[in-house]
């Protein structure tokens, strides 16, 4: 049985280059010459509309990419919140001796996951951001049939933002927006809970109820520092922290402080 005869593309080429005459040979070279991409000058050629639209597409796919990536992982860190609030409570409320303890420790852990998620927050507005712009500008008046873009530098703007990637808003502003989202919830329930256990407290005779809140050697005094401590920086971010969405051009304004992504 005979083998199957493999070629290579030089083999090709080279058979090609040889039938051909040496005057169509020549037209050939001179047309690659004037070719601009010929010589590896490809910044100097311009985009093709086909071009141009097929790696708008390719952008967009791997930015939403990005985005539903950044969007789960704010998911997990909200249900673990979730999940820890309602462990903490049952454990709480299960028998009368266990302490309030547990849920000024929920309190905390709470706390905990929501720093993460506002970490998180950041970076999933970066590419949040770059889809809107590109929805609004490119897709947009594509399917209006209108191709005037309502931000007219919008291409300069996410080049720029491709090439120095940075924040859009500041921790506090993420931190703002997940607590007003979600977990205002959680630290509502959980003071309603801290409260209602201190109620449930077995009482003793010679006590006064503040020193209820005491639990192993931590005094009254310094579990009510830590609850009230908590809640007044919560009520404070709530007031002056400023929203996360200001105005589209401050939003997209490259000279704010608010440092770069170096890592992702």
């Amino acid at each position: 049985m005979t083998q199957p005869t493999r070629y290579r593309l030089q083999d090709f080429d080279l058979e090609e280059e040889a039938d051909i005459e040496p005057d169509v040979r020549s037209q050939k070279s001179s047309k690659k010459a004037e070719h601009p991409t010929a010589g590896g000058d490809f910044e100097t050629y311009p985009l093709t509309r086909p071009e141009y639209i097929s790696a708008m597409v390719h952008l967009y796919r791997g930015e939403l990419t990005r985005s539903n990536t950044w969007r789960l992982r704010l998911d997990t860190t909200t249900n673990w919140a979730i999940i820890a609030t309602m462990g903490l409570l049952s454990f709480a409320f299960n028998l009368k001796e266990h302490t309030h303890g547990s849920i000024v420790l929920g309190m905390y852990l709470v706390l905990h996951f929501l720093t993460l998620e506002a970490r998180r927050f950041r970076f999933f507005d970066v590419w949040r951001t770059r889809l809107r712009m590109i929805e609004e500008n490119f897709y947009g008046p594509i399917l209006t049939r209108d191709l005037s873009s309502p931000e007219h530098n919008w291409g300069d703007l996410v080049a720029d933002d491709l090439l120095h990637p940075r924040f859009k808003i500041t921790y506090l502003q993420a931190f703002r927006t997940r607590l007003l989202r979600n977990y205002v919830a959680l630290f509502i329930i959980l003071l309603f809970g801290w409260a209602v256990k201190l109620l449930m407290h077995p009482q003793a005779e010679g006590i006064h109820w503040w020193e209820h809140m005491a639990f192993g050697p931590i005094p009254w005094w310094l579990s009510l520092l830590t609850v009230f401590a908590l809640y007044l920086f919560l009520v404070c971010v709530v007031i002056f922290v400023p929203p996360s969405h200001p105005a589209e051009g401050d939003y997209w304004n490259v000279e704010k402080p608010l440092g770069k992504i170096s890592d992702f």
